[in-house]
């Protein structure tokens, strides 16, 4: 499962790039309660969206250059300078050179082969996220993409990743986790484009997951605040209860209901 004791791969960030950051603020505290708090006068505008006083997402306002409204997820990295080198060699490309971000940890922004984007945080004083799993914060991260193989191969030469075919009714689902890890340390999916209509369309790209109480008022809610229903909530037997939503700018994101996990 995901947490916050972060290994090399983990995912340790994410954050959300939008036209128009107050009304960003405003959807995602109706939605998830969360607030935002300034990195300061140098942050060029970045800030952090925090629950009961932790950090859960980074966020800043972002213009047609810098691509579509989106969320990024990051991953942790010893050396990202090392890591953004391994990208390339892997058939990747760097769209952000590595740079340090005021002490607090260095950054690059990726692609795989596929074109996929997503960041790499190596950690300074700011180590990642400071909740996860619980309500309102990431749970699960899952890469859309139209030749698994190929992604798995990648993210493996770049990031240690370890891949696992898990079985639920109606398929396969491949299950990642941090190199030497194990199946408890799972913390994400690589699921076929060609088995998902309503991501296929969007090209190669990474979902993020956030663990909400209920799916249902989650759904309403995204709605009431202006935000779209990409896939309406479904159970899936054994994971939860699912939708994937898109906020107000047409950022997207999912959210789950997790199920009881089963004593053993």
């Amino acid at each position: 499962m995901l947490t916050t004791r972060f290994v090399k791969g983990s995912p340790n960030w994410l954050d959300v790039g939008t036209p128009d950051i107050d009304g960003a603020i405003a959807f995602y505290g109706g939605l998830f309660d969360w607030q935002f708090q300034s990195a300061g006068p140098d942050s060029g505008g970045y800030g952090f969206f925090q629950l009961s006083g932790k950090t859960v997402a980074g966020g800043m306002q972002t213009g047609p250059e810098q691509g579509p409204p989106s969320w990024t997820v990051y991953f942790q990295s010893p050396d990202a300078q090392a890591t953004a080198k391994a990208a390339e060699q892997a058939g990747g490309s760097v769209l952000v050179q590595p740079m340090d971000i005021m002490g607090e940890g260095h950054m690059a922004i990726l692609a795989d082969p596929a074109g996929a984007h997503f960041g790499i945080w190596q950690p300074g004083r700011t180590k990642g996220v400071e909740v996860a799993t619980d309500p309102g914060s990431l749970c699960w991260v899952e890469l859309h993409t139209a030749d698994i193989a190929r992604a798995a191969a990648f993210y493996h030469q770049v990031l240690g990743w370890e891949t696992e075919g898990v079985s639920f009714p109606g398929g396969t689902y491949t299950c990642i986790n941090p190199e030497g890890a194990g199946a408890d340390s799972m913390f994400g999916g690589l699921v076929p484009s060609a088995d998902d209509p309503a991501e296929a369309e969007s090209g190669a790209h990474w979902l993020p997951y956030f663990e909400v109480a209920d799916t249902d008022v989650t759904v309403s809610r995204t709605q009431e605040l202006g935000g779209t229903v990409r896939v309406p909530a479904r159970d899936v037997e054994g994971v939860g209860r699912i939708a994937r939503l898109a906020d107000p700018f047409a950022a997207r994101f999912a959210v789950i209901k997790s199920a009881q996990r089963q004593p053993q």
